[in-house]
């Protein structure tokens, strides 16, 4: 029976590249692979032609002797055939780990028994935040056992080499077709075993113990700012590297100011008197200071100064931002007798005057007013 034509069997086209022939391989290699279609000697026999046509048309010298003489090229011993799926540099060898290799035996290249990363919640003050400051933290964690020196074994043996695996933290078995490799049951992957483990970590080469660490807060942080103490995790199994602490900073809420970035809002109370007839006043700033602000006559409530580089610090710059002062104009309470008899002379001696002291408010009452005519003649 005639043999179907590598690129059909593939579904590109005789032109394409060596990234699309590798596209549409592992496609279809993952449709077709026997641990999916258990029992189904079709697919079976579909994964290995689509293989053989891969380990041809990936190779350059292969596919132009392909292109130039068709199967015949690689008749009576001209070719690898299916013979490469299982030698080095075969279709499915070059492909295999990069589709299954998390599957069948884990991350090739990690670091077998390092340390966990560590997180750290730390609460501080805007004023820390914009100060910066140098503390102190106790993390619980693991370090390395004092009794073996971290090796695991007692009084610092070192570990052997595992007898199933030998050394190799990996165990190879044949089913079907192609070998396949997992990670050593006895030794978990590393490839050596304690004999006689150390009684006080029991054989780990780490125990529990609470860690006191500076850690360096600088000025400018906001909140949610994550920072890494690089070897300051938990300890690596039996000697292995240890990982890594994170600090995320939270702000806890101000009293007076609000905070948008580098700049700073503050809603200040101003009693009547001084929004009408103007005057000055004292607020705080973040840094323990004070500055004056100068209130003209007439301010409104809502209305905003600014304060230039009164804010928070910015990271990593000499720059500050800037402060916004945010009126609201107090109406008095409590009034004496006096106060409220000066009120109303005030309010008669303004009589005709309201759309030149009140402009807002006379000009929407008027607007309202415009509204109820229009309805009564509608």
């Amino acid at each position: 029976m005639s043999k179907q034509d590598f690129y059909e069997l593939l579904g590109v086209e005789k032109g394409a590249t060596a990234d699309e022939i590798k596209k549409a391989y592992r496609k279809m290699a993952m449709q077709y692979h026997p641990d999916r279609n258990p029992g189904d000697a079709a697919a079976e026999q579909k994964f290995k032609d689509i293989t053989e046509a891969y380990d041809v048309l990936k190779d350059e010298q292969k596919r132009a002797a392909y292109d130039r003489f068709g199967h015949a090229a690689f008749e009576q011993g001209g070719g690898s055939g299916f013979g490469g799926f299982g030698g080095g540099g075969g279709g499915f060898a070059d492909i295999f780990d990069e589709m299954f290799g998390e599957f069948m035996g884990g991350r090739r290249g990690q670091a077998a028994g390092r340390g966990a990363d560590l997180r750290y919640n730390l609460e501080i003050s805007l004023e820390t935040a914009f100060s910066g400051t140098s503390t102190t933290v106790k993390v619980p964690s693991s370090a390395q056992c004092d009794s073996c020196n971290g090796t695991g074994g007692k009084d610092g043996a070192q570990p052997v080499a595992c007898n199933t695996c030998h050394g190799a933290g990996k165990v190879r078995s044949q089913q079907g077709f192609f070998t396949i490799e997992r990670t050593c049951p006895s030794c978990q992957g590393m490839g050596r075993v304690i004999k006689d483990p150390c009684r006080a970590c029991g054989g780990s080469g780490r125990t529990r113990k609470e860690k006191t660490l500076s850690v360096n807060i600088p000025a400018g942080v906001e909140d949610g700012t994550r920072i890494r103490l690089a070897g300051e995790g938990e300890a690596g199994m039996r000697g292995a590297p240890p990982g890594d602490l994170y600090i995320f900073l939270s702000i806890q809420p101000h009293r007076i100011f609000q905070r948008d970035g580098a700049n700073i809002f503050c809603r200040v109370p101003i009693p009547m008197t001084t929004a009408a007839l103007g005057g000055a006043i004292e607020v705080p700033t973040i840094d323990g200071a004070k500055a004056r602000v100068t209130i003209p006559e007439g301010t409104q409530s809502g209305h905003q100064f600014r304060l230039r580089a009164k804010g928070m610090s910015v990271l990593r710059s000499p720059a500050r931002g800037d402060m916004f002062i945010q009126a609201v104009v107090e109406t008095p309470v409590n009034l004496t007798k006096r106060q409220v008899e000066l009120l109303r002379e005030f309010d008669t001696a303004g009589e005709g005057e309201t759309a030149k002291n009140s402009p807002e408010s006379h000009g929407f009452f008027a607007k309202v007013k415009e509204l109820w005519e229009d309805l009564k003649e509608g």
